[in-house]
């Protein structure tokens, strides 16, 4: 009974805690500007079931991705032995659903056994190139402090994990054997029926069941940690990939969006539309996206998307010439400019008020926030106008981010909004607004059409 009551509370304060976290999440990525969504649904939640749940990108390294795909196949299938665990700890019962199962729970826990052997060797893999082999992509000036730890920790829980489901079937499998009472035959386990007598077998029915409990507990105390620890890691794509990839743009990945209050302008100048009389021509429009503000929730959703795996970086032209730029960096940028300003908000930092906005008794929200600093105070001018606009990086992506919308926004503030860009760029731009033309001509570039 005192097990019971500690698994339920230890459940709602993990719960509790958890959700508080994701709803913080939720509201930094509601920081955007709400998106339209286009296409059809159908190829949407064909992108989810491919891509998220079939991990159809990933394969494209297929030896990481296979490895990729025993831990992500472990972790899926493994939830059918924690909704056991769950009915156990609320109920006070052991492994009800062998009874109600039969042979087929024999087959189910045998495979979460061969396919949690498999994450356990890839997990070994996995922290082998992170930490032995340093694979290039893993070894970025991004990739210090922080996110090498942050990477190394989820590989050192997915383990934890691994050895709590060995320790609990191993030492439940011995207990069957001895006719242990609350142990009763569920068949023999692929890997448990005999890693657990080789490990535990001689021990004293005590021992046995103070080992059993131990990887219960394991078990179950690392998913709940697993739930609390996503929201401050790059391993929240393991939720976020499903709406992300379902999210994701279907128009062709060349196509560059235009900006509706260019498209207006150019049509009223060609006389297609006329012009708003009661427009309020006081202010001159921003363009492109100066801050996560401007930034549409599909682009902070990407930013809390972000794997860090480095695919983007590693196909990106102007990274492998030794530029700055590296599409990753700009998603972590980007997140981290995100939670920066969710902090505040949520901290009701009235410091942090645009004075003109500021009143009595005012609160601090998206709509008047103003710390001085923006994505520019990030990412430097040099990366966004390295980028080659090749979609490389998107295409690389193994979940669909799209880290070319963001520099396309953040370069077209520079240069319609600031008027700033690289020196050698203003002539190209000054030459097509005169001629229509990129060379700069003392003629119109359509001339040739008077001696027809």
């Amino acid at each position: 009974m005192i097990q019971q009551i500690l698994f339920i509370l230890v459940t709602i304060i993990a719960v509790w805690y958890a959700y508080k976290q994701y709803a913080r999440i939720w509201k930094n990525i509601k920081l955007g500007k709400p998106v339209t969504l286009k296409g059809e649904k159908s190829q949407r939640w064909r992108n989810v079931f491919l891509v998220a749940l079939g991990q159809k990108k990933m394969f494209k390294k297929w030896i990481p991705g296979l490895f990729h795909f025993f831990i992500y196949s472990a972790f899926l299938i493994t939830q059918i032995e924690l909704i056991e665990i769950f009915v156990d700890g609320i109920f006070g019962t052991h492994r009800p659903f062998a009874s109600m199962l039969g042979g087929f729970y024999t087959f189910v826990i045998s495979l979460i056994e061969i396919l949690s052997v498999l994450a356990f060797v890839a997990t070994l893999i996995f922290l082998a190139r992170r930490n032995l082999l340093k694979v290039p992509r893993f070894q970025k000036p991004e990739m210090k402090g922080w996110p090498k730890l942050d990477g190394n920790i989820i590989l050192y829980l997915e383990l934890s994990l691994v050895i709590g489901i060995m320790m609990m079937n191993g030492a439940d499998t011995v207990l069957q054997h001895m006719g242990a009472p609350h142990y009763h035959e569920t068949g023999a386990f692929a890997v448990s029926s005999w890693l657990g007598p080789t490990l535990f077998g001689g021990l004293s029915e005590g021992s046995l069941v103070l080992i059993e409990r131990a990887g219960w507990w394991i078990h179950f105390l690392v998913v709940l940690a697993f739930l609390n620890y996503l929201p401050i890691s790059k391993h929240l794509h393991v939720f976020l990939a499903f709406p992300n990839t379902y999210f994701a743009r279907l128009t062709p990945k060349g196509e560059i969006p235009n900006m509706d209050d260019v498209t207006q302008e150019v049509k009223i100048m060609l006389g297609l539309e006329e012009p708003d009389p009661n427009a309020d021509m006081s202010e001159l429009p921003e363009f492109g996206a100066k801050d996560v503000f401007d930034l549409t929730q599909v682009n902070l959703l990407n930013a809390y998307t972000c794997t860090e795996c480095g695919r983007c970086t590693a196909a990106c032209p102007a990274n492998i010439t030794g530029k700055k730029l590296s599409p990753r960096k700009i998603m972590m940028d980007v997140r981290d400019r995100m939670e920066e300003i969710g902090k505040n908000i949520e901290a009701n930092n009235t410091t942090y008020i645009a004075e003109p906005k500021k009143a009595e008794g005012a609160v601090l929200s998206k709509d008047n926030y103003d710390d001085g600093k923006s994505l520019f105070d990030f990412i430097s001018d040099e990366e966004i106008f390295a980028c080659t606009t090749c979609n490389a990086c998107v295409e690389a992506c193994p979940v669909l981010i799209n880290p070319l919308d963001i520099i396309i926004q953040m370069r077209r503030y520079k240069q319609l909004t600031l008027s700033e860009g690289p020196a050698d760029w203003l002539p190209m731009f000054n030459a097509i607004e005169n001629s229509g033309a990129v060379w700069q001509m003392n003629v119109e570039r359509d001339a040739w059409k008077n001696d027809l």
